[in-house]
């Protein structure tokens, strides 16, 4: 496989999405009896632990108020609807059901990120998808053999899927921020959210070893995953980083299969191969072409090594930094992604 922007990226998203896969299942078992609103509260206040106090690396421009708006926004929609959803479908359906539902967030991710910033999706991610929901499809064949599970349960975790969606697509402007100040903003503010409605409606809340499974899981799964994903989205942009965030599931299903449960393991095997099929695809796309750079002003970590930051400093800079800048209309041809500067239009 070469290196590649898009191979790279997408290595970093696969990361994100095994460590939020392995907590689907444990937030079932963990939040059992506990209210939705409360096991939100506590995976959220676990994931501004995981993303840690913002900082200054190489630089990188921290929320300011300008995102303040997005950002709750984001926390309405990521860190409060989508895991309530989530956690009270967990509590009403099976968990291998969940998990082919889960699946949908990839599929409305690229259809989002298409209408909205007209991210490209050649054929070679178009197949990736289809792969990718035919997996979750066998999944749900294996659900049906294990027996039925309620339709309110399925269409909350559906919600959740699209909520999350939204997230992804609207978080694509704050990629190129500082990522732990990103993450520590929405899920403090989520955590708070939260944490209200649970004090408001009566939730119950998670004692002793649940407590601390969930906030580990909030940590892991949702703080450390989402700010992969925010590096994966640099580079990949908003589609083929939730494309490849679909493996999150099978790796629930996979964890559920090695606690023991040995049913129908043909049809987990038959999915592990689509599933493998699809992430093939993106790793080894390799996406370039002549295209045009037009004038632009803006801010984002770089470094001058990249063959799009040729400006001086007096005295010279090394390495990754970060500041306002210019560049001047170019046009050549390389392998990209869909990163800050290669969002142009195809076809």
């Amino acid at each position: 496989m070469r290196s590649t922007p898009i191979a790279r990226g997408g290595l970093v998203a696969l990361a994100a999405a095994v460590l939020f896969g392995v907590t689907a299942p444990l937030v079932k078992r963990f939040g059992a009896g506990v209210g939705p609103f409360a096991t939100a509260a506590v995976l959220y206040a676990g994931a501004a632990l995981g993303a840690g106090f913002p900082g200054g690396r190489h630089g990188e421009r921290a929320v300011g108020r300008r995102e303040l708006g997005r950002v709750a926004l984001l926390a309405l929609l990521g860190a409060v609807l989508a895991p309530v959803a989530l956690a009270w479908g967990l509590q009403h359906t099976g968990a291998v059901a969940a998990s082919l539902l889960l699946n949908l967030e990839a599929v409305f991710t690229v259809v989002l990120a298409r209408a909205i910033y007209r991210e490209p999706a050649g054929a070679r991610v178009a197949v990736a998808v289809t792969l990718m929901v035919a997996g979750g499809a066998v999944l749900g064949l294996r659900a049906g053999a294990i027996g039925s599970a309620s339709g309110l349960g399925l269409g909350a975790v559906a919600l959740a899927t699209l909520a999350w969606a939204l997230d992804n697509t609207l978080t694509r402007p704050l990629s190129e921020l500082q990522p732990q100040s990103v993450v520590f903003a929405k899920a403090a503010l989520g955590a708070l959210l939260s944490a209200a409605l649970a004090a408001l409606l009566g939730d119950s809340w998670p004692v002793r070893g649940a407590l601390v499974g969930l906030l580990l899981c909030g940590t892991v799964g949702y703080g450390v995953s989402l700010r992969l994903y925010l590096r994966a989205q640099r580079a990949l942009g908003a589609a083929r980083t939730g494309s490849l965030f679909a493996l999150a599931p099978f790796v629930g299903a996979t964890l559920a299969f090695v606690w023991g449960d040995r049913s129908s393991s043909a049809l987990v095997a038959v999915s592990a191969l689509l599933f493998a099929g699809a992430v093939y695809l993106h790793l080894t796309e390799d996406h370039g072409h002549v295209h045009v750079h037009d004038a632009l002003l803006h801010e984002h970590v770089h470094r001058h090594d990249d063959g799009h930051h040729d400006h001086a400093h007096d005295p010279p800079v090394r390495g990754s930094h970060s500041h306002p800048h210019q560049h001047e209309r170019t046009v050549h041809g390389h392998a990209h992604g869909s990163d800050v500067h290669h969002r142009h239009r195809h076809g």
